[in-house]
């Protein structure tokens, strides 16, 4: 008993040591809508024979993260899923995709960028219009895969999560869940009496941005291939027409001639339509214009 117990005082230093290395700024908070949305995935829990999760600071930090990359930078909208990571911030950047899947890249961002030693596994989606916890919800019940992970059944069932960690903006909604309890404790609700000046001049900013978005009509191609020439383009379209795209057509631009497949005035649905694509058509690509 002697030997073992300074071997566990080292392990116990250690872990201490590691976690302080990685500190969430002191500004961070999850807003009261956040908070609900833990809530009610809670409710799916216990309504199904599952337990509570204990909510996560460091996992909410990791999904806020997560939100505001894919909301700023779009690190989904090429052969990357929501899943991604640009190369935009101080974390790896990752390129999911399910012929090429990097899996580690993605669980391990709790640990790179946050106390949270372990793996997290992350719930995603994106939403054409603004996102409230209710069209959450309904999203949650109608899809098998999404409540597969949150009452771990389907290819979930071998995983028991302890915690979970939530964050959402006007299109993104992120919800980590881990086998492991976090060092931090629960994160603190924002409180809007006590936003700084330069906080509501963001949030202020990004409103204006989000209304002047919503005013831009945009187009959604779905890339399948581009060339340097319009003749050689034209031949590749009567192919693609062939082979039953009838909405085929070509989009120009920077002395590119590109053939789509078809074309959306949602990105939602250009990609939903992409992910029905056969292997063939595994490396099409969506535009945005």
């Amino acid at each position: 008993m002697r030997k073992i117990l300074p071997f566990i005082l080292f392990l116990f230093l250690f872990n201490v040591s590691f976690a302080q290395k990685k500190k969430l700024p002191g500004s961070f908070c999850i807003t009261n809508q956040e908070k609900s949305l833990f809530d009610s995935l809670n409710k799916i829990r216990v309504a199904n024979g599952k337990k509570k999760l204990r909510l996560s600071a460091s996992l909410s930090y990791v999904a806020k993260l997560h939100v505001k990359d894919l909301r700023d930078n779009h690190p989904d909208t090429s052969i990357c899923n929501l899943s991604s990571w640009s190369d935009k911030g101080k974390w790896k950047p990752c390129c999911y995709n399910q012929y090429a899947p990097k899996p580690l890249c993605i669980k391990k961002k709790p640990s790179e960028l946050t106390p949270f030693r372990y793996y997290g596994y992350e719930l995603v989606s994106y939403f054409e219009d603004s996102v409230s916890v209710d069209s959450v919800l309904a999203l949650w019940r109608e899809s098998e895969p999404a409540l597969d992970m949150i009452l771990t059944g389907g290819n979930w069932k071998e995983k028991k999560w302890l915690i979970a960690g939530v964050g959402f903006n006007n299109h993104y909604v992120s919800v980590w869940f881990a086998q492991r309890y976090d060092v931090l404790p629960k994160p603190r609700i924002c409180n809007g009496k006590t936003k700084s000046t330069a906080n509501k001049k963001n949030n202020a900013a990004l409103k204006k941005k989000d209304k002047a978005a919503k005013q831009i009509k945009h187009t959604y191609y779905i890339i399948y291939s581009s060339l340097r020439d319009k003749v050689s383009a034209k031949e590749a379209l009567r192919r693609t027409k062939r082979n039953g795209f009838k909405y085929a057509g070509i989009v120009s631009g920077n002395g590119n001639y590109r053939v789509y497949l078809n074309k959306f005035e949602s990105y939602q649905k250009a990609l939903s339509y992409k992910r029905k694509l056969s292997k063939t058509y595994k490396d099409v690509w969506i535009l945005k214009k």
